[in-house]
């Protein structure tokens, strides 16, 4: 155990003070012990998994951060039912993707370089390129906090829904252990749903295409737009796309000229960035150390020396400028801890 650790550190925003006291778990036991006797002494508990998708506060967090670092991949397969994949939590998200795609497991391609750790990835069901993961989840196994017992949720019951998922809607509930992934066996990509990266590929939507083709084309097209982390570059300091793109009730409230997509539920999905660049908010815009990428609207990013004050004042200018333009109120897609917007 670690005491008044820098939470900056932790994250790939590198904004947020300290905590009382940091515990790395390594192993499902270790996880779970430290959740366990957090909550016992009435301990407030922060999990960090791969930080790349969370404000942290200039005053850090008082209480107990966990950071899961557990590890451990099972697999059963066969040529009838596919791979079904068993992914410790504290597995890097890339490197999972990498292995899939190296042993022929397809689905999970066009979310290559999303930064993180597996663990995350049902909670905020991630998603890219016209797939998330809900597609693939079989089932999560959890630490509920409330039972005092591990329980596994299949996918079913997971709650999945753009970018969120019951794990979000009850953060204080659940630690995840493991996921497991029920992906087909083959070379092939999961259907080319998204017409940017269809293009890229110069194939037809809704086709296949070897999926090393189609890793490498996500990995360029996320490093165009400064979405694959580099240590070097400013524009990757940055939690990401800052908001989701707004679902909206139906097509007459999608501005003119706006991207919109039909949803299964009869809403309209429209673009966050599309909107961020029409408001008048300029790639580069800067409020103190944070600045809007200069590569892509959605991210707000950290020059070097930004507090998370300063981009919560960003990402509030941002989303009052949509406001407004269009009367459309932006939802941030990070988790802010002990800070609001």
């Amino acid at each position: 155990m670690k005491t008044d650790v820098r939470l900056a550190e932790l994250t790939t925003l590198r904004v947020g003070g300290p905590a009382d006291r940091l515990i790395e778990a390594t192993t499902e036991e270790e996880l779970i012990a430290a959740v366990r006797d957090a909550d016992a002494a009435a301990e407030p508990v922060l999990l960090v998994s791969g930080g790349s998708n969370m404000v942290i506060a200039d005053e850090g967090f008082r209480g107990t951060v966990i950071k899961v670092a557990t590890t451990g991949i099972r697999v059963d397969a066969d040529a009838c039912s596919g791979a079904m994949i068993h992914v410790a939590a504290g597995e890097d998200w890339d490197d999972v993707v990498q292995r899939a795609i190296a042993e022929e497991w397809s689905g999970l391609e066009s979310m290559s370089g999303i930064p993180g750790l597996a663990g995350s990835t049902p909670v905020q069901n991630v998603g890219a390129y016209g797939h998330e993961v809900a597609e693939t989840i079989a089932s999560v196994r959890v630490w509920d906090r409330v039972d005092n017992a591990v329980r596994t949720i299949f996918a079913a019951d997971c709650g999945f829904s753009y970018r969120t998922s019951r794990f979000k809607e009850d953060p204080a509930r659940y630690a995840v252990l493991d996921v497991a992934f029920q992906l087909p066996l083959g070379d092939l990509s999961a259907p080319i749903g998204y017409a940017e990266l269809a293009r890229v590929l110069d194939v037809e939507q809704g086709s296949r295409a070897p999926m090393t083709e189609v890793r490498e084309a996500v990995l360029g097209l996320r490093r165009s737009k400064g979405m694959v982390l580099d240590e070097a570059d400013h524009d990757t300091w940055s939690a990401g796309s800052f908001f989701t793109n707004p679902l909206l009730d139906a097509t007459a409230d999608v501005p003119a000229g706006a991207p919109q997509w039909p949803q299964p539920d009869g809403r309209v999905k429209t673009s966050a960035a599309w909107l961020i660049e029409h408001a008048g908010v300029a790639k580069g815009f800067s409020i103190g150390g944070a600045a809007v990428s200069s590569k892509h609207t959605l991210a707000l990013t950290n020059r070097g020396d930004a507090t998370a004050k300063e981009i919560l004042a960003l990402a509030a200018h941002v989303r009052a400028q949509v406001h407004q333009a269009f009367g459309i109120t932006l939802v941030n897609e990070p988790v802010l801890v002990n800070c609001s917007l």
